[in-house]
Formats: C-alpha cells, structure tokens, sequence
C-alpha cells in the first residue's frame, strides 16, 4: 500500500508548488513609481477616497455615474454622460489602473490603487471620447457626452 501512497503526496506536494508560485506572482503584478511608491498620488483636481473591501459594494452618490475596474477591464465599458458630469471611478481590480481619455486628454484620473475610489468631470462638450488605462492599454473605454 506504500506504492499507492507515495505518488499522491508527491502529486499534493507539486499541486501546493505550483499554488504558491501562482500566489507569488499574483504578489508581483501590482506597479509601483521609480521612487518605489505605490503610484497611487492623486493628481491635482481628483478625490481620492478609501474604498476597503466593506465599501466595495457600495453604491455611489445619487445622480453620480460609475465606471467600475474589475479583472482588468472597465464596466460599463460604453457610458453615456451629461456634460460635466462627475463620474466615479472605483477600481475593484488586484493592482493600479488609470482612466485617462486618448484624446487631448480630456480627463485622467492619474493612477488608482486597489481598493481606492476617485471622481473626474467629464467634459462639457458633447461627443464621443474613447479612454484607456495607461499602465494595461489594452483595457479601453467609451465615454459619450450627450
């Protein structure tokens, strides 16, 4: 019965190397500044407030617009606005991300951090104004004024 055993504990024991190396490089995605800071500066003209996993699901102020990151990608990722709306960018998401407009740079939240809450006016000229996260560029956004 020794046989049996011995290939299940090295088959455990490989299931539990290949998880902590998974945990270990999960721990290694999230950015950081060249000074070593975690990037999460908020930029003049932006709130920025705590959003710990209790308030994660909470909704936002009423009348307010909400773009939501969650494994990387924004939702909704199409939102319609009116002019100089404020719109509340909560990032629910393992690491910093950015919501920065690809034209003109109508509006850019700077970086968010996990867990972190921040609002941006959008413009007050109607249009269509595609967005992007500049730390993953391939997480894209439209934001309509109308």
């Amino acid at each position: 019965m020794t046989a049996f055993r011995t290939p299940a504990r090295g088959r455990r024991a490989a299931a539990l190397a290949v998880a902590a190396a998974l945990l270990s490089l999960v721990g290694c995605s999230s950015s950081s500044g060249s000074d070593g800071s975690s990037g999460a500066a908020t930029p003049p003209g932006m709130s920025s407030m705590a959003s710990g996993p209790a308030a994660s699901g909470s909704s936002a102020p009423a009348g307010a617009t909400r773009i939501t990151i969650t494994d990387f990608m924004f939702s909704p990722a199409t939102l319609t606005v009116r002019p100089g709306a404020k719109v509340t960018v909560v990032n629910q998401d393992s690491t910093v991300h950015t919501v920065t407009a690809t034209e003109d740079k109508q509006f850019d939240t700077g970086s968010v951090a996990p867990g972190r809450t921040t609002t941006f006016t959008a413009p007050t000229t109607p249009g269509t104004y595609g967005y992007i996260c500049t730390i993953h560029q391939f997480m894209t956004g439209t934001l309509t004024v109308s």
